[in-house]
């Protein structure tokens, strides 16, 4: 009779444990036909010393604009979502906020904007009548967001296109596992020079139109481990004994009976 309970309860746990509630494996529950306002502020993102920039200068004189764009040994190492390395040359912002520029000089960089520090560029060229209608453009080289925890793929994302969803940077690392908190995903970001941390509900429709859907350079995306993963963590260690003890019971009893 004991076993018969016994196996009647082994039976019927799966479908316990299936009946928990699936809304915190969802994401956005009840997000309905919305719209959503949210940009990307990478063109808004103040530069720092270690930011490396692509500073590049043409005009209609590709012969005098060649002095300005020299060819730049390599000074990063990229890993990219395929594993693969990537190297890119550019303009290292020393600890002081300043590049280096052929000609110009010295120039402070760091507390700019892209477009602040292209507009002086630009500025400079035409003060000091260098070059006749200037083009210049500047880009992030070290653009990257950082994914850890219970996802499929912990990794280092390059971001060529300086515009990337958290959304986006969770897939291209193999998305949450089946483990992963979907309602509170930690993110670490740099903001004046201090790091601030926000908890992020990626099962609230609200994230959609949130400030932090896309994410900045050197963002840190963590997921967090639930509580069946925690349980799992600390439980196996303490049960495999206990299940192999069991075990042995079992086999000498059942010697014993069909001897």
């Amino acid at each position: 009779m004991n076993c018969t309970k016994i196996f009647l309860g082994l039976l019927i746990m799966p479908f316990i444990f299936s009946c928990s509630n699936t809304r915190k494996l969802v994401y956005f529950n009840n997000v309905g036909n919305n719209t959503f306002a949210g940009e990307s502020k990478a063109d808004n993102i103040l530069l720092a010393p270690n930011d490396i920039l692509s500073i590049t200068i043409s005009s209609l004189n590709p012969e005098a604009s060649a002095i300005f764009n020299p060819k730049k040994e390599s000074v990063t190492k990229a890993t990219t979502v395929t594993g693969s390395n990537t190297e890119s040359g550019g303009y290292l912002i020393d600890p002081d906020g300043n590049i280096q520029l052929p000609v110009l000089g010295k120039i402070k960089a760091a507390g700019l904007n892209k477009a602040q520090l292209k507009d002086y560029i630009t500025n400079l060229l035409l003060t000091q009548k260098l070059l006749k209608d200037p083009l210049v453009e500047v880009r992030f080289l070290n653009y990257e967001v950082t994914v850890l925890g219970e996802v499929g793929r912990p990794t280092v994302i390059t971001v060529p296109s300086e515009k990337i969803s958290m959304l986006k940077a969770l897939g291209l690392a193999g998305d949450l596992t089946i483990y992963g908190r979907r309602d509170n995903v930690l993110l670490i970001r740099e903001e004046n020079g201090q790091r601030v941390t926000r908890q992020i509900d990626l099962t609230a429709k609200e994230f959609l139109g949130s400030p932090y859907y896309y994410l900045e350079p050197n963002d840190v995306v963590y997921v967090q481990p639930n509580k069946a993963r925690a349980s799992q963590a600390t439980m196996w260690p303490q049960l495999v004994p206990i299940l192999l003890t069991g075990l042995s019971v079992v086999v000498i009893v059942l010697d014993r009976v069909f001897r």
